[in-house]
């Protein structure tokens, strides 16, 4: 499908320093309509050019548009021109940061945990449940500005494949995953190498607890009133696992059905590829062509090869068979940077501005 015409909008970004801000940065560079006017960082980065104080992990170079733009702090009044407001920054800084932004009547689109379980706050994947835009009048009786999250980068990777089996089979009974993250999920300076370097780290500190409580809030109903999320009642037991792997998070899935009999291996191959989301209907710029990519090798995806496919944007499954415990069982993989950080956030904002509501 060929992109629509996405109307101009002029876009900020807090955290412009670390792992997430530096994706938002490069990935805005050369985006057809939204025009990077304002980055936000710490009070020591403030009042510098970007290209000074940024420590630039990248394998393209500092987009020559972001590097003589000046650092400001992280406060309301430097963003006040900005349409929308992209947010990076880490946890441990995030909440009060953003409540201060949406309390100004900015419009928010955050990648940060903080306000993820905030009952009338989209926790939205832009290949899963644009939907979920319908609760954004309701939290403007509320508030003066907007927010949306975007998932946990693990849980990204998971959800969309699901949507497709719930799609075509319906609902799920329960869900297996074991997860091999990168370390950039970690952000920078992230895991030491001493730690993760020929070697497997058997935890990642809330990890699983964000992946079985965030599904359940992605793959929710919108009540009738749209002013509520109505959690889908399946059961997702997590394991996580950090690895020495740059970018591209891989997960291990199994599946059970709730309806019996299950559907074959071939038919949930078809259900894969035949899966479409609104971003493409609507035909945003930076949705994939392919939203879920299936690899019939025996040894894909791996995080090297197919991390990015579609720019990043898809999900890479392969390796589907049946399960002998539940029903079927299959290998994921995604970019936790861009469909799992940065660009999620990028596509839900441009879904929001094409359904007229930002």
């Amino acid at each position: 499908m060929t992109s629509a015409t996405l109307p101009p909008r002029k876009v900020g970004v807090l955290g412009c320093t670390g792992s997430v801000g530096q994706r938002f940065i490069l990935l805005l560079a050369s985006h057809p309509s939204f025009t990077l006017t304002a980055i936000g960082a710490s009070p020591r980065s403030a009042g510098h050019p970007y290209a000074f104080k940024v420590s630039w992990k990248q394998t393209s170079p500092i987009p020559a548009s972001a590097a003589a733009l000046i650092i400001k702090t992280c406060e309301p009044a430097n963003f006040a021109d900005c349409d929308i407001v992209f947010s990076g920054l880490d946890a441990d800084v995030a909440g009060p940061i953003e409540t201060s932004f949406l309390e100004a009547g900015l419009t928010v689109f955050s990648n940060s945990k903080n306000h993820r379980r905030d009952p009338i706050t989209p926790l939205m994947v832009p290949l899963v449940n644009t939907h979920h835009f319908g609760i954004l009048d309701h939290q403007r009786k509320q508030r003066k500005g907007t927010m949306v999250t975007n998932a946990n980068c693990s849980t990204t990777g998971l959800v969309v494949p699901l949507k497709a089996l719930i799609d075509k089979f319906g609902p799920l009974e329960a869900v297996t995953v074991t997860t091999l993250q990168a370390i950039s999920g970690g952000g920078y300076p992230g895991v030491p190498s001493f730690d993760v370097l020929d070697n497997v780290v058997p935890y990642i500190g809330g990890e699983e607890e964000k992946i079985e409580w965030e599904t359940g809030k992605i793959l929710a109903e919108l009540n009738e009133a749209r002013d509520e999320f109505v959690h889908t009642e399946i059961k997702v037991s997590a394991q996580c696992n950090r690895v020495p792997v740059i970018d591209g998070h891989t997960a291990c899935v199994s599946v059970k059905f709730a309806k019996q009999p299950a559907p074959s291996v071939e038919e949930i191959k078809q259900a894969f590829r035949e899966f479409k989301c609104e971003a493409q209907e609507l035909g945003a710029p930076s949705a994939p062509k392919q939203a879920i990519i299936v690899r019939d090798e025996p040894d894909r995806p791996q995080p090297r090869l197919d991390r990015e496919s579609e720019g990043g944007y898809a999900v890479v499954v392969g390796r589907i068979r049946e399960d002998p415990v539940l029903d079927v069982k299959f290998v994921g993989l995604s970019h936790n940077t861009v469909i799992g950080a940065a660009g999620s956030s990028i596509l839900n904002a441009e879904v929001g501005v094409l359904k007229g509501l930002i």
